[in-house]
């Protein structure tokens, strides 16, 4: 017998929402472990279908791991490689620009003259403080060890993983007594990622490649590191493509004038509009089947429990979780207000 079936409903909810309540908080205290295991089991995902294709061409599989850890190194050493040689050229830069942005909020400062603010260029110079950027570049650079140590833990959780894969459906379906609907769910599920992240990887490559161009164009400094940040930033709904054109926009204005970054600004966007808008729904078809209310509310939650992690996994984990809230006829109506908008047919067909 149940034991939640001898109280009222109101009782059931407040008992239902303790146990919620208490797996998250454990959740936000383990965030620094289940984070890099996180993205190690969504990467394992993405490279689960190239170590069956190699696997089915006849190579072993200790070569195709090796295959696929030497790409996934090669990657991340590239990266890091573009991304701190960029910041320490940007860190040899920033006294030039630091004076260009005082004289700017200067500028600034005498616009806001008659809008009744008190010592107008003063408070103009504390908005814009490039004393700010001079104290995160280097912290960034610092912390550049730590990133490599966390990025060699993902790897190596990632081929563990992939060593277990030909097992683990075997054992959740002795764990959890799975029946055809279960691995039917639990199919449609890590398809449903894989797909998103493959199709997501190639728009944000075709983004960063977009705004690489972009800036080129218009002579940006270190346009590289803004290509790089906007293909990390791409993978981030709702905001990620909005944050991604703030730094190249300000370096435009400083380097250059108040015209080129607002065309810098309009190349972001028609690049955003056209990728995110018009292509990515083209490929994506109808996506993963989540709101865009669910999207902006799962970015926040996620970036709370596991940071940035958190953030650029949101839409996967929430996939995963309307999959599970599906799984249940007492929790499908969340999964059901989750969804896309349900058109209703005219009445009378």
């Amino acid at each position: 017998m149940n034991v939640l079936s001898t109280f009222s409903a109101p009782a059931r909810g407040l008992v239902v929402a303790g146990a919620v309540a208490l797996v998250v908080t454990l959740l936000k205290t383990a965030a620094p472990l289940l984070s890099p295991i996180l993205l190690a089991i969504f990467i394992a995902i993405v490279a689960t279908p190239a170590l069956a294709w190699m696997r089915r061409k006849g190579m072993p599989k200790w070569g195709a791991l090796f295959v696929i850890a030497f790409v996934l190194l090669d990657v991340g050493s590239l990266l890091a490689l573009i991304t701190t040689g960029a910041l320490e050229g940007f860190q040899d830069s920033l006294p030039t620009y630091q004076e260009r942005f005082a004289a700017l909020a200067q500028q600034f400062g005498g616009l806001m003259g008659g809008t009744g603010v008190d010592n107008p260029a003063e408070a103009a110079t504390d908005l814009l403080d490039p004393s700010r950027l001079t104290a995160l570049v280097p912290g960034l650079l610092s912390s550049a060890s730590g990133v490599f140590a966390t990025g060699l833990l993902v790897l190596l959780t990632v081929i563990f993983i992939l060593l277990e894969v030909p097992a683990i459906p075997g054992k959740l379906k002795a764990a959890f007594n799975l029946t055809e609907t279960g691995e039917a769910r639990l199919k449609r599920l890590l398809d449903n990622i894989n797909r998103y992240m493959l199709i997501k990887t190639m728009t944000s490559f075709a983004t960063a490649v977009c705004v690489w161009l972009l800036l080129k164009f218009f002579g940006i400094d270190f346009a590289i590191l803004w290509a790089v940040i906007a293909f990390f930033l791409n993978f981030v709904p709702v905001v990620g493509n909005i944050v991604m054109m703030i730094p190249a926009v300000l370096l435009a204005l400083v380097q250059v004038d108040l015209v080129t970054a607002l065309m810098v600004a309009a190349g972001y966007l028609v690049i955003n509009t056209a990728i995110g808008n018009v292509i990515e729904p083209r490929i994506m078809g109808k996506g993963l089947g989540i709101s865009t209310l669910a999207v902006f509310i799962a970015l926040l939650f996620w970036g709370w429990l596991f940071g940035t992690v958190g953030m650029f996994l949101a839409v996967p984990l929430t996939t995963a979780l309307i999959i599970a809230l599906d799984a249940s006829p007492h929790t499908r109506p969340l999964a059901i207000l989750m969804g896309p908008a349900i058109t209703e047919e005219p009445a009378g067909l």
